[in-house]
């Protein structure tokens, strides 16, 4: 299992906009195949930055959420709403309290 973070800016204007769609395919996104988790973050500091945090089973699963019709509409809704392009990290736990 391992975790991607992607880091995402908006233009202002179109926060909400970004928030209704989240609030409108999360639940499709959490039951794809091997996803196991997915949260989304806010920045303290500037109310246009978000994270989505979330967990998969194995990059092919990623892979293949990506290339599905789901992520298509996703993208094709929420690209046109960046200020800026966004940033993805795929990332190993190392340490577990």
């Amino acid at each position: 299992m391992f975790t991607r973070i992607v880091k995402m800016e908006f233009q202002e204007a179109k926060v909400p906009a970004f928030l209704d769609n989240f609030e409108s395919v999360k639940d499709k996104i959490r039951n794809f195949p091997g996803c196991e988790f997915l949260e989304l973050y806010r920045d303290k500091d500037d109310d246009t930055i978000f994270f989505t945090y979330s967990k998969w089973k194995a990059t092919a699963d990623l892979d293949a959420y990506r290339n599905s019709s789901l992520f298509k509409k996703v993208w094709a809704t929420t690209k046109p709403m960046f200020r800026s392009k966004p940033v993805a990290w795929s990332v190993d736990t190392v340490w577990v309290s």
